[in-house]
């Protein structure tokens, strides 16, 4: 079978640009920073837990650390999948082209002004 497997306006790309992809980038990382913030907050509140017995508030400890890292971890890792998505397609409307020096440059961008605040 040698025909598309989809009906595309004619003149359209077969795939998506950098701006629709942005919206799955955001996303994806929001929802990986927080997977990963979760999972360190339950290795950090049962650490931090240890010496108390199973109880009440030893459960509400926990979960509080849990969903502490995971927003943590999701506006961290969401913040920089926008800034990231926000130079690539500026650059991209801006150059007027669509490689991979669009790539390094977003990603230098973001690393420079993120580390740019203070952290380390």
């Amino acid at each position: 079978q040698d025909t598309d497997e989809f009906i595309l306006p004619t003149g359209a790309n077969k795939t998506r640009g950098r701006f629709e992809l942005a919206f799955f980038t955001i996303g994806g990382c929001c929802m990986t920073g927080a997977a990963f913030g979760a999972l360190n907050g339950l290795r950090l509140g049962l650490k931090e837990t240890q010496n108390m017995a199973w109880s009440k508030p030893r459960n509400v400890q926990i979960l509080n650390m849990v969903t502490r890292q995971g927003a943590l971890w999701a506006n961290t890792l969401g913040s920089l999948a926008l800034l990231y998505s926000a130079f690539g397609v500026a650059i991209e409307k801006t150059r007027g082209a669509e490689d991979d020096l669009n790539t390094i440059a977003a990603g230098t961008l973001t690393g420079m002004l993120y580390k740019s605040t203070g952290r380390v």
